[in-house]
């Protein structure tokens, strides 16, 4: 993926729109977490209730640190622990942190990826994104970039091309407070 077609993303993001980008196993779609109305048109896409709440994916811990309470010690050597597959963390959320971005929930999901250009993308951008799966709600994740065509055609502000990192499936959701898994 060139370095243009990211900083463009990047752009597009900063000027309220939302763009679908290859993840760790599926194409993402993202937004600036910051922008109401970038994530309403974003949930709308998706035909998904904001109740359900959002993953924030990140580059680093400090692109999504104004997000979340201080975690302590044990949380974040869990967290920051080298994992062999992508996880999601629900994580105590600020109360700052938007309703719109957590939904019902008083945790926010988390996830420092580990995707090459998805890295660039956060850092480009100067931030965390918004990012849940590119597939309107009750289809299947898509794996490829076509995919993502067939499902919102020209009703996307940019899509970056490249691949997954070729995980089976999405990322794996944990609450390190309950000691849970939720989504495998």
């Amino acid at each position: 993926m060139s370095a243009f077609r990211i900083r463009h993303a990047a752009r597009i993001l900063k000027q309220g729109g939302v763009i679908a980008y290859p993840t760790e196993a599926v194409f993402g779609l993202g937004c600036d977490p910051r922008n109401p109305a970038a994530v309403d048109k974003l949930l709308q896409l998706k035909q998904r209730s904001w109740r359900k709440g959002l993953i924030l994916i990140a580059a680093n811990f400090s692109q999504v640190a104004d997000f979340i309470e201080p975690l302590d010690e044990y949380l974040q050597n869990q967290i920051f622990t080298q994992q062999t597959k992508p996880i999601t963390w629900l994580l105590p959320a600020c109360s700052t942190t938007p309703r719109y971005l957590r939904g019902t929930h008083s945790s926010l999901a988390i996830r420092i990826t580990s995707h090459a250009q998805t890295i660039d993308l956060c850092n480009k951008f100067g931030g965390a994104i918004v990012s849940t799966s590119a597939n309107p709600s009750h289809s299947p994740p898509a794996k490829k970039l076509l995919t993502v065509r067939k499902y919102f055609q020209n009703r996307l502000d940019c899509m970056l091309s490249g691949a997954t990192d070729g995980f089976s499936s999405p990322s794996e959701i944990r609450d390190p407070r309950a000691n849970r898994i939720l989504r495998l």
